[in-house]
């Protein structure tokens, strides 16, 4: 009996101790949101768009209307500095996308991304002037082979898996992001893209690596195979601190969402000014696996 009573004594207390706890969200003034990169070889393109508040319904039009128009965006790469240009595109759903990229009428300035340079993007909209630099690596870190092997405890048997063979460069601040494309699908990230090198410094190792996903779409329940007779290219990019800060930050963030026992985060973009997103430079190398059927 007294045990039954100090139970209920007890629950007693800790209910009395409970408290409500109220978040009161109130609506942010609108930031603007950048998604800018640059890549070896390529021109480089900018995507602006508007912050949405906290309880919005996120539809194709609210997409649509979110994108920022007539701002000025110029890139420079120490040399040239090239204006860009606003261009429309058509989207599924007679939607339209827009992104900013080189001005075909000005080729006078124009560039394409170069390994080992740096880049610094000069964007003004409505009143207001944001920057951000970022830089485009060598090529120190590279993939030595791909290879693959059936897919443990597999429910189809088509299922594979794919590993890679690296050789880390000594020194530490070698930072990639990986991107793998199955036939002539578009190139994906993987759930966990970005990775340093504090463990594998200088080493030779071998990792299975996952195939990159669409974080649009539910995440099928055989997301971490290949197939036999996929065509697999995977898209290794050294990249440099901020790049992996931005990514690694984001991705934290990403899958945390509807986590209750996660810890805060933010993410770390590279803009000033208050802006939101990333300025970010790419030095991919690609390697092709043909999986035989």
């Amino acid at each position: 009996m007294k045990r039954v009573l100090f139970f209920v004594g007890f629950c007693i207390q800790i209910s009395s101790c409970e408290k409500n706890i109220n978040f009161d969200l109130k609506n942010a003034p609108d930031v603007l949101v950048v998604d800018a990169t640059i890549e070896n070889d390529q021109f480089p393109q900018v995507i602006l768009t508007k912050s949405f508040d906290f309880f919005s319904n996120i539809n194709p039009e609210l997409l649509t209307n979110s994108f920022v128009h007539n701002a000025v965006v110029s890139i420079s790469n120490g040399s040239l500095t090239h204006q860009m240009k606003e261009y429309e595109y058509p989207a599924v759903g007679g939607y339209k996308v827009y992104a900013y990229g080189i001005d075909s009428l000005n080729l006078a300035t124009a560039f394409k991304g170069q390994l080992n340079n740096s880049y610094t993007l000069s964007i003004s909209s409505e009143g207001k002037n944001y920057t951000a630099s970022t830089s485009i690596p060598s090529l120190a870190k590279k993939v030595d082979s791909l290879f693959w092997k059936p897919a443990p405890f597999a429910i189809d048997s088509n299922d594979v898996v794919l590993f890679i063979k690296v050789t880390d460069p000594p020194g530490l601040g070698n930072y990639v992001r990986y991107f793998t494309k199955k036939n002539s699908a578009r190139y994906l990230p993987g759930d966990n893209s970005v990775f340093d090198d504090q463990v594998i410094d200088g080493t030779t190792y071998q990792l299975q690596l996952d195939p990159g996903i669409d974080r649009n779409k539910p995440v099928p329940y055989d997301s971490n195979y290949f197939k036999k007779g996929d065509t697999i290219t995977l898209k290794l990019c050294n990249i440099d601190k901020g790049t992996y800060t931005f990514w690694s930050t984001w991705e934290f963030a990403y899958q945390a969402i509807g986590n209750p026992f996660s810890q805060p985060n933010k993410v770390i973009g590279n803009f000033s000014n208050g802006a939101l997103g990333s300025f970010y430079g790419y030095a991919a190398f690609y390697k092709t696996l043909i999986v035989p059927k």
